[in-house]
């Protein structure tokens, strides 16, 4: 039986379906419809297992003809089966004349492509509401987009001056993989070539975004820190990662571990606990001073991962309200991890992976920017060609954060427009509007930033000329006459961006500017001595985020130019230069030593030879009699040492040496 015998016997009619592309190809063709209209005579006689082989046929006909493309397609034909029904038979069924199965076949093949057209078109029609609001329907993106403004993604703050932070701070969680990154470069098959025959063989790992687990990593338990959520304030929740009582035993004996001064502790620490955050970034920092990068990035993901593991479930990477507090101790280690693994991508050649962590790390906290992530923003959208991105940021946060102050963004941003005044699909008139801008921006950029100069074209290996050497406006007193903050961003401004201005063409018109920099000083214009002034106002001590950004970028021009009170303290790795006013969750107890005033010089001596020595042995406080007693015999056994020495020296005889008269002396023995 065919299948328009079966729809007629249900009593569905073909007019009133919508037509398809699968009807077009696979319908029926005119020998089966004849056929159809004999077998339909004769419908009393059909008997119900003739039916149920009919419907089996029919299912997988449909089955056949219903290959989609896109699974988003059902839910849109779900949505739009109202829009299948044409006006004219809704018109025709209201009044009751219903045209014969026949008429509508004809009708179906005569105006089927007509049809097709139609359904093409109002698939790109929206459908629109009674306010005249767009309604997702089979539309994705608006429904994306309409879930994200009902739940209250759009990034606004009060000191923000109404700007929406959304655009500039977005993260994607497809831009988190570098393998996104790296298949736009060389292809997908040549990055993912050697992983498709090991998916057979792989282990089930939890899915997550930042890192993939590896197949030689340790088996994964939790390792027993998890996040809690604090409160939930204007929009933003405000989260903190806790640690657990046998997590908190590990992180006493870590600490000892870096006490000790040796590599090999921490190495035994993480046999016994592979997923111990601290752990693995003290020892990421290790392996990377010996050069082995490889196995600095792999612990670095680890951390990440475990980190991971432990979110909680309304804490989102991308929209933007989540907020991590850098007071905490147990949150400064997922800032670093990411931090480290961050500059491990942007060495690797994936800047715009790189970017997309810059921007996740600033959305933790971007009133207090812990690890001052403003500072190398700039460098990652150029590096990454996000123009656009970058000149947006400065609109949007410029009124509120000064960006212009800093020298990197004044920088930076007439870069990115002279950038854009380069592109060869641009309009002329908007390219010679683009490098007006960008001539004046680093024109001004220079009046307020001289010091910038010099250090870049020594970096650039370029030689400037004799005028510009020899004018005091860029001369040695621009560097000497530094305040010791602004002395600081300029190193580490040049350290980081000399690649990018070593560009034939950047290089040309950078000489451009600076010849037009030296006229508008020798012609005494009131911008150089107001730039002049809020110089010596301003950079006269930094913030401790800018010291503790430079310690971690290691450049080394920066660095070099640090305050002492800086410098003078230890710097760990796990957690470089902390916040003055932490928030302590949990303390360390206090180990129980001798204070440098009760000992003694020979106890000082011992320590030199064993560094483990300790006069009370891991004691109790209460014990102190035992203590004094064990002091005492080790008194006397070092007196019975120094009288056996001393016996021992006085019983030593030196032989004199031949004299000039001995008769035996042997000719050649002095010689």
């Amino acid at each position: 039986m065919s299948t328009r015998a079966l729809r007629r016997l249900r009593g569905k009619q073909r007019g009133q379906e919508a037509l398809d592309l699968g009807d077009l190809t696979l319908g029926d063709s005119p020998e089966e419809q004849a056929a159809g209209e004999e077998e339909q005579l004769d419908t009393a006689n059909v008997s119900p297992q003739s039916d149920r082989k009919g419907g089996s046929r029919k299912a997988k006909k449909n089955k056949a003809q219903k290959e989609f493309s896109n699974i988003y397609e059902l839910i849109g034909d779900a949505d739009n089966e109202a829009e299948r029904i044409s006006p004219d038979e809704e018109e025709k069924n209201d009044n009751g004349n219903v045209e014969k199965p026949d008429q509508k076949r004809e009708e179906a093949s005569t105006k089927s492509g007509d049809k097709v057209k139609k359904k093409k078109k109002k698939k790109k029609t929206k459908v629109t509401s009674q306010d005249g609001q767009a309604v997702p329907g089979d539309n994705i993106d608006l429904l994306l987009e309409n879930l994200e403004q009902s739940n209250g993604v759009s990034l606004q703050n009060e000191d923000c001056g109404g700007s929406d932070r959304r655009a500039v701070l977005h993260v994607e969680h497809r831009n988190l993989n570098p393998e996104t990154e790296l298949k736009r470069y060389f292809g997908a098959r040549a990055v993912q070539g050697d992983q498709r025959p090991r998916q057979r063989n792989r282990q089930f790992h939890r899915s997550t975004w930042m890192t993939s687990p590896k197949d030689s990593w340790p088996r994964f338990s939790r390792p027993g820190i998890s996040m809690t959520l604090l409160q939930s304030k204007d929009g933003f929740q405000h989260f903190t990662f806790e640690h657990g009582r046998d997590y908190q035993q590990v992180q006493f004996k870590f600490l000892d571990a870096v006490e000790s001064m040796d590599p090999n502790n921490i190495v035994a620490l993480l046999q016994l606990n592979p997923y111990h955050i601290d752990s693995l970034l003290q020892l990421s920092d290790v392996c990377r001073i010996q050069e082995d990068q490889e196995m600095a990035r792999d612990l670095i993901e680890r951390a990440l991962y475990s980190f991971e593991c432990a979110f909680h479930p309304l804490f989102s990477l991308t929209s933007g309200t989540s907020r991590l507090d850098y007071l905490r101790p147990e949150n400064r280690a997922f800032y670093l991890a990411l931090y480290k693994h961050m500059m491990f991508l942007e060495k690797r050649g994936c800047p715009r992976t790189a970017l997309e962590y810059c921007k996740l790390i600033l959305s933790l906290d971007p009133d207090s920017d812990p690890l001052c992530m403003l500072l190398l923003v700039d460098f990652l959208t150029l590096r990454s060609r996000e123009y656009q991105s970058l000149l947006q940021l400065y609109q949007d946060w410029e009124e509120h954060r000064n960006l212009s102050q800093l020298p990197n963004f004044a920088f930076s941003t007439a870069l990115c427009h002279f950038h854009l005044s380069q592109q060869e699909d641009m309009d002329p008139e908007e390219s010679d509007k683009q490098r007006h801008k960008a001539d004046q921006m680093l024109q001004n950029a220079l009046i307020m930033f001289p010091g910038v100069l010099m250090p870049l074209l020594d970096l650039c290996t370029v030689q400037p000329d004799a005028t510009v050497t020899a004018h005091a406006f860029f001369g040695p007193k621009s560097q000497i006459g530094q305040p010791p903050a602004l002395a600081e961003l300029t190193a580490l401004y040049v350290g980081r961006t000399c690649s990018l201005w070593r560009e034939a063409a950047v290089m040309l018109w950078l000489e451009e500017s600076v010849k037009e920099v030296l006229r508008r000083v020798d012609a005494e214009d009131p911008l150089v001595e107001d730039c002049q002034n809020k110089r010596k106002q301003r950079y006269q001590s930094a913030p401790r985020n800018i010291h503790r950004h430079v310690l971690l970028s290691e450049i080394k021009e920066a660095t070099s130019c640090l305050p002492l009170e800086v410098t003078s303290q230890p710097v760990m790795g796990f957690d470089p230069l902390p916040p003055l006013e932490s928030v302590i969750s949990y303390t360390r107890p206090e180990r129980q030593h001798v204070g440098a005033s009760n000992e003694s010089t020979l106890s000082l001596f011992f320590r030199s030879l064993l560094p483990n020595f300790n006069l009370q042995g891991g004691l109790r406080q209460e014990d102190d009699m035992e203590v004094a007693r064990a002091g005492q015999e080790l008194n006397q056994e070092v007196n019975r040492l120094m009288v056996a020495m001393r016996d021992m020296l006085a019983n030593i005889r030196f032989q004199e040496p031949p004299r000039e008269d001995n008769p035996y002396r042997d000719e050649e023995e002095w010689d």
